[in-house]
């Protein structure tokens, strides 16, 4: 998918990146097309080049949005020609680069390669970072990419409601869950929660299923025997295949009976979850929806803090951006303090409650912000207590 044009730079002064496309999210915004292995890329002016090989220049030519594409072969041979270097790499085709186009500074991403950065200021090119979000444009999605994270988003749900139906058909055994005969693990659930979004043309990776007193820890992913009557919870984030957008959706479930603090806790996530979405537009301070989740949980009486040493409660972010990265700008959590959203940003509104005991409770859903409000990107139920 084609990015949109970046921001003009001075005469003297270009943007520079080197990594490949499959999987730094600036340089697929950048080129608009997947390159499995490092290159170069700049903008000069509005002229955005890139440096391929023989292997992704054909290629590159027809898929890419890049103004000019240069041989990486011949870049090389001309450096080697121009600098009188008798090995020429990377560095010199910059330095070849940069005396062709008169250029004496660049700007590059936090992530930019610290070997390839040493060797350009040993040739005494300015070399600048750029603190994160380096394509600021990222931020704010356009009607196309709006579409491809719902698309996205479709692949979430498949995989949801993909747990929710074998959740729903596993037996009871003892405190255990069983699915067609076999112990239902976190693993094998996972397999088919995966294998779900791979059928909706979109890859899954480290998906979140995770029962107990381990969905108290947010970011675990599971392991182990799935058992009756408590909270799992299931994070879906693939990414689609043919544009590298994300989703990013969770629900949480519950096969058997809830306890009533069980149902208290999914209550009150979900109602904070409402509460976040009643606040979000453009020009709302990115802490405001958090604030309002986490100020409603709290009233609720649900104290966040340490218990021995263990986090409890609401003690993540409510939110964060999402697009071609799973995690991006903007922060919808304090760590957003000084923004505000803005009409086009794409973020996750995702409450949740975890005391170890009782279970942890995540809801995720992903929003469009516009000007009046939020469109949702999202869809799937909420049931969650299967009999």
């Amino acid at each position: 998918m084609a990015s949109k044009q970046t921001k003009s730079t001075s005469a003297n002064t270009a943007l520079l990146l080197y990594s490949d496309s499959d999987i730094n999210a600036d340089m697929l915004y950048f080129g608009g097309f997947f390159v499995p292995d490092a290159f170069l890329a700049f903008q000069i002016g509005k002229k955005k080049i890139a440096v391929l090989s023989a292997l992704e220049i054909a290629r590159g030519k027809k898929e890419s949005c890049f103004n000019e594409i240069l041989s990486l072969e011949e870049c090389l041979a001309a450096a080697k020609k121009t600098l009188k270097v008798t090995k020429p790499g990377i560095a010199e085709v910059v330095r070849w680069v940069a005396k062709e186009y008169g250029i004496k500074n660049f700007t590059v991403p936090t992530d930019f390669p610290a070997g390839l950065a040493f060797a350009l200021k040993k040739a005494r090119l300015n070399i600048t970072p750029k603190p994160d979000p380096f394509f600021e444009a990222r931020m704010c999605k356009s009607e196309a990419e709006a579409l491809a994270i719902r698309e996205g988003n479709a692949a979430s749900a498949a995989g949801i409601r993909m747990a929710s139906k074998i959740l729903s058909a596993s037996t009871i055994k003892g405190k255990k869950l069983y699915y067609e005969g076999k112990a239902l693990t976190s693993e094998r659930l996972r397999y088919f929660v995966d294998r779900a979004c791979l059928e909706k043309g979109a890859i899954a990776q480290n998906t979140i299923v995770a029962g107990g007193d381990q969905a108290c820890d947010p970011h675990c992913q599971g392991s182990g025997f799935l058992y009756a009557n408590e909270l799992i919870i299931v994070d879906v984030f693939p990414r689609v295949t043919a544009t590298g957008y994300h989703g990013d959706m969770t629900r949480t479930f519950l096969k058997g009976t809830a306890n009533d603090a069980q149902r208290k806790l999914v209550k009150t996530v979900r109602a904070a979850q409402k509460k976040a979405f009643e606040t979000i537009k453009a020009g709302v301070p990115c802490p405001k929806p958090h604030a309002e989740a986490a100020a409603y949980m709290e009233k609720q009486g649900y104290v966040t803090g340490q218990k021995k040493g263990v986090p409890q409660g609401f003690f993540h972010g409510l939110g964060h951006g999402l697009g071609l990265s799973v995690h991006e700008a903007p922060r919808v959590s304090p760590a957003g303090t000084g923004l505000k959203l803005k009409a086009g940003n794409v973020v996750t509104v995702e409450p949740g409650l975890y005391y170890p005991g009782v279970g942890g409770v995540r809801i995720e859903d992903v929003v469009w912000v516009r000007s009046k409000g939020y469109e949702m990107l999202s869809s799937c139920p909420y049931k969650w207590e299967l009999k």
